[in-house]
């Protein structure tokens, strides 16, 4: 360095470098800051002012329906997930420019509320036959109020956007009105029937369930294989099938000992091949401990490929096949029943049914048919030419034998009361007994299956026949004929169409919800219970045919409006049916609707009709459960009453799992609440949580996950506290056109472009992880690891009038526009924190419109080059490490690699590009000469090599450059040429 005569002292630079400087937090502290600004939102009465300036402005609508939580506890995590991808749609609906309509509402009614209201009038010493009905319904009410109001403020605290003030529930006087006028739609267009079937029933519940209130559990049930003595059939001839047949028995195997009291036919399938078998060998008694139930010279009519199995269960060791028994002759047998021996009330014939139901894939080939108490069995019955009336009823609505069946009246099926409620009672054990005692019983045993139970009480259900109300999904004969079209389109048909019309997310979805819509049954929609919206209609007591009156219905309509679905229960039946109808005549329907018939009619009363909505809505958001649930309920009753679903698009969610993928319990000890991750690290991290996950796909949490998420958010929070403390001071005026914008800064307006487009198309099909990832990336990678730190020495100590420090400032300002409506969906909280940070007096974050990036940034040429510059760099930052970890150098700035190309184009691409700016060393160079055999390279990149060089010169006091300039100005000797002049500007600036 020159000496210079009467050199100032050494100076402290740092008051003249212009750091970044923000009163935006490095800590965020959500739990604390996340409560106020929603009290805020609140009292400007956000949701509504944004709907408001959107509509001013001429913006689309997009309606999304809530599919509603049940009123019953504090939400969960699986409601968190449900609630904040909801909320995603409604904030990204907005950020592209939509008016957006959503009402959250809540499911009110069913069994869930009415045990617990049970169990407080029970604590009372009041048993549910002794409360009033009105009384009782009063108590539900109050119950779901009170959990509407708790869930409303869980569901706010979240950030969720809404109609909250004027939430919908189900059990609105007007909602219970409309849900009615609904149901009387099908009832006047003949699509209600009452049929007497098998029906899912639970009698811990005392009431039917539609399929979708049925899941499937692994069970050990009892199975039996049960002989039936042949008796007589319908013989070509006397020769040699009669004698072969006339000892023999046909063989049923089952795992529902209990049925057989029900028994009324054996099926078989006259494609399957069936043959008499005469056990030849047996198991001893001292082999068995017991002495065995088959005998040698039994005959046994079985199918053929399953014959050996069933031999061996029976403990038979030798067998010969006599004589294949063909369908007509099958077809033309009588058998007795196995328990006929015991009572005579089984001393009917039991016929042979053939039914494609049957097969020989498992069991004897044969099946016991209870058409009572199968839904094969029942059509198979009927498709006989049987009547309804044939077939028996054997157990009542508590799951025990009725009195008048044979043996076992009043034997429990399943018990419901007390710690056993919900186990099988000892109605099997009490069948096989007396199979034992007819000596039909061939063998037994145990089987693990997947088996029914209720998805409220959590067991398990029966089949029984009762008197129930349907919606038919295939019109019958008679329909079509009173319609005058021979080819109307049944409900199955016109949901099955409106499925492939409507675009679902992910894709999926379409054959999963298609599938259940092509084979299922009709919709069973009466329910034997209290708590609910009756079927609010009457029956002909002579004729049995429901009522259809216009003006009836609008009485009973206007009544249940007035006083709520309890006006049905209480008032006289003459008030509905007025002057014309003598009530004598008339039985009122007491059974309730099927809750998911409530819920399938919440777009009827929650978005048709409303000036600010539209019908039908753009998006149903629930988990994937909901493809037999609220979206298969609101499609059928739409499809019913309007003729297509009453959404345009359906999106499915996966399940929330702990981190090991388990399903969360409390007594596994591994549930984790939303509240919880509020309370430690703010609803920010559980929103960012679902953003970053995959959520067609069941996805997991935990304590290691949510850490993960936070030093995600930290990253995120960290890259906009930096453009906000690097944009102090900011104005319009310090602004670089695009023309004068060096090239570093068009590349990253190109990445921002295509970003932005990214973005924007991602949250068009909802795919949220597809915005957070692409963009977190580009915040840690191309910004934090790439720009700001080549770009940090320009703007702490360039001038304030430079060109490349204006230019970075021009592009920060517009990274900070878009990174915070980007992300403002998603990291709601913290965006709307930054945007006010910067912007204290402007409208929230939210009214802002995410328009598409200009044209001009898309440069294709910037890209490629930068692409070619970044794969430099990687070589020379490999190098310097090198030098670092050796110890040669503590600092890039230490040194000046020259670097060798040879690849002409890379070479191009550092033109008017300052090297060492982006090596981030105090001097580089570039060159295309070749390299020397000691220059560094890296694997895969032979085109590259780096020679490494101490920096010459002195280190520059302020920007810590080594650079021989250092010591050339006088006024600043321990300054570099650049440093000195942006400290004379400061010094003349701040003189005096």
């Amino acid at each position: 360095m020159p000496e210079f005569e009467n050199a100032p002292a050494a100076r402290d630079y740092r008051e003249t470098v212009f750091l970044p400087e923000t009163e935006f937090p490095m800590r965020a502290g959500l739990p604390k800051a996340e409560p106020e600004m929603l009290k805020k939102w609140d009292e400007a009465d956000l949701y509504h002012a944004v709907r408001k300036a959107r509509q001013a402005a001429g913006a689309p609508l997009f309606v999304l329906h809530d599919g509603p939580p049940y009123a019953n506890g504090n939400i969960h995590i699986g409601h968190a997930l449900n609630k904040i991808l909801k909320d995603f749609v409604v904030r990204s609906k907005f950020l592209t420019g939509h008016d957006v309509d959503y009402v959250p509402g809540w499911d009110c009614h069913g069994l869930p509320i009415e045990w617990k209201i049970e169990e407080e009038f029970r604590a009372k010493g009041r048993k549910k036959d002794e409360v009033p009905a009105a009384e009782f319904r009063k108590a539900c009410r109050e119950y779901a109020a009170k959990w509407i109001e708790s869930q409303r403020d869980e569901f706010k605290r979240l950030g969720v956007l809404g109609e909250w003030q004027n939430r919908y529930a189900t059990m609105d006087f007007t909602t219970e009105a409309k849900v009615t006028s609904e149901f009387h739609k099908f009832l006047m267009s003949d699509q209600l029937y009452r049929g007497s079937k098998p029906v899912m029933w639970s009698p811990v519940e005392r009431t039917a369930l539609a399929d979708a209130e049925i899941e499937y559990h692994p069970h050990v049930s009892p199975t039996i294989w049960v002989r039936f003595p042949i008796q007589t059939g319908d013989w070509a001839e006397a020769t040699e099938a009669f004698d072969n047949l006339k000892d023999a028995s046909v063989v049923i195997w089952t795992t529902t000992p209990w049925t057989i009291p029900a028994n009324r036919a054996v099926s078989f399938n006259p494609k399957v091949a069936y043959f008499v078998y005469e056990v030849t060998a047996v198991k001893t008694e001292e082999e068995l401990g017991f002495a065995p139930w088959v005998k040698a010279g039994d005959k046994l009519v079985l199918a053929e490929k399953l014959a050996e199995g069933v031999l061996q269960a029976a403990n038979a060791t030798a067998w010969k096949q006599v004589i294949d028994v063909p369908p007509d002759v099958l077809g033309g047998l009588k058998l007795s029943h196995p328990l006929a021996a015991l009572d005579e009330g089984y001393g009917f014939d039991v016929p042979m049914l053939a039914g494609d139901h049957v097969t020989d894939d498992a069991g004897t080939g044969f099946v016991h048919t209870a058409p009572g108490h199968g839904a094969d069995d029942y059509l198979v019955w009927l498709k006989s030419g049987r009547s309804l009336d044939s077939i028996p009823d054997t157990v009542d609505p508590d799951g025990a034998y009725y009195p008048h069946v044979p043996l076992f009246a009043g034997m429990k099926v399943l018990e419901t009361e007390g710690k056993k409620a919900g186990k099988f009672g000892e109605a099997n054990g009490a069948v096989m007994t007396k199979l034992i005692e007819t000596g039909n019983l061939l063998a037994r045993g145990r089987v693990e299956h997947s088996y029914p139970h209720s998805w409220r009480s959590k067991a398990p259900v029966i089949f029984r026949n009762t008197p129930q109300w349907f919606i038919r999904m295939d019109g019958d004969a008679a329909l079509k004929q009173r319609s005058g079209s021979a080819t109307q389109e049944s409900l199955r048909d016109k949901a099955m169409a409106a499925i492939a019309a409507t675009a679902f997310y992910p894709d999926q979805g379409r054959n999963r919800i298609g599938g259940m819509v092509e084979t299922r049954p009709d919709w069973l929609i009466s329910r034997q219970r209290n708590w609910g919206t009756p079927l609010a209609m009457f029956v002909d007591k002579k004729t049995g045919e429901p009522l259809k009156d216009e003006a009836v219905n609008e009485r009973i309509i206007k009544m249940i409006a007035d006083g709520g679905a309890d006006a049905w229960f209480t008032r006289p039946d003459a008030d509905f049916l007025g002057n014309g109808y003598n009530p004598d005549d008339y039985e009122k329907v007491t059974d309730i609707l099927d809750v998911w018939f409530d819920s399938g009619c919440t777009h009827a009363f929650t978005i048709e009709g409303r000036a600010d909505s539209h019908w039908p809505a753009d998006l149903y958001l629930e988990g994937s459960d909901q493809h037999r649930g609220w979206f298969q309920s609101s499609l059928l009753e739409s499809c019913g009453t309007r003729g297509r679903a009453p959404y345009n698009a359906v999106l499915t969610h996966g399940f929330v799992l702990d981190e090991q993928g388990e399903k969360m319990s409390k007594s596994k000890g591994n549930v984790v609440a939303p509240q919880d991750i509020a309370k430690e690290s703010g609803v920010e991290i559980l929103r960012l949580w679902v953003a970053f996950a995959d959520y067609s796909e069941d996805l997991r949490i935990g304590k290691q996950i949510i850490q993960t998420t936070v030093d995600a958010y930290r990253k995120l929070r960290n890259t906009v506290r930096y453009l906000l403390g690097a944009l102090n001071g900011y104005s319009e005026a310090e602004a670089v056109d695009y023309a004068d914008l060096p090239s570093l800064e068009r590349y990253i307006l190109n990445e921002v472009y295509s970003l932005d487009a990214k973005v924007r198309a991602a949250y068009e099909v909802y795919d949220f992880a597809a915005v957070v990832r692409p963009v977190a990336d580009f915040c840690i990678q191309t910004l934090s690891a790439l720009y700001f730190d080549i770009r940090k020495d320009s703007l702490y100590c360039d001038a304030p009038s430079s060109l490349k420090r204006r230019a970075c400032r021009t592009v920060m300002n517009i990274l900070f526009e878009r990174i915070t409506l980007w992300l403002a969906p998603i990291m709601t909280f913290t965006m709307e924190e930054a945007w006010s940070s910067r912007n204290p007096n402007d409208k929230a974050n939210l009214f802002r419109v995410l328009e598409a990036a200009p044209d001009v940034w898309h440069n294709v040429a910037e890209g490629d080059r930068w692409a070619k510059i970044e794969t430099v760099l990687s070589v020379v930052t490999a190098a310097l490490e090198d030098k670092r970890r050796d110890k040669v150098i503590g600092s890039a700035l230490e040194a000046a690699p020259r670097v060798y190309l040879a690849d002409g184009a890379a070479f191009e691409a550092f033109e008017d590009i300052d090297a060492a700016e982006v090596f981030r060393t105090s001097q580089a160079s570039v060159t295309t000469d070749s390299p020397p055999a000691h220059a560094f390279t890296l694997e895969g990149l032979p085109m590259i090599a780096v020679e490494f060089a101490l920096a010459e010169g002195q280190k520059c006091q302020r920007s810590w450059r080594i650079l021989p300039e250092v010591g050339t100005d006088s006024r600043y000797p321990d300054l570099s040429v650049r440093d000195a002049e942006a400290v004379a500007l400061w010094d003349q600036t701040h003189a005096g």
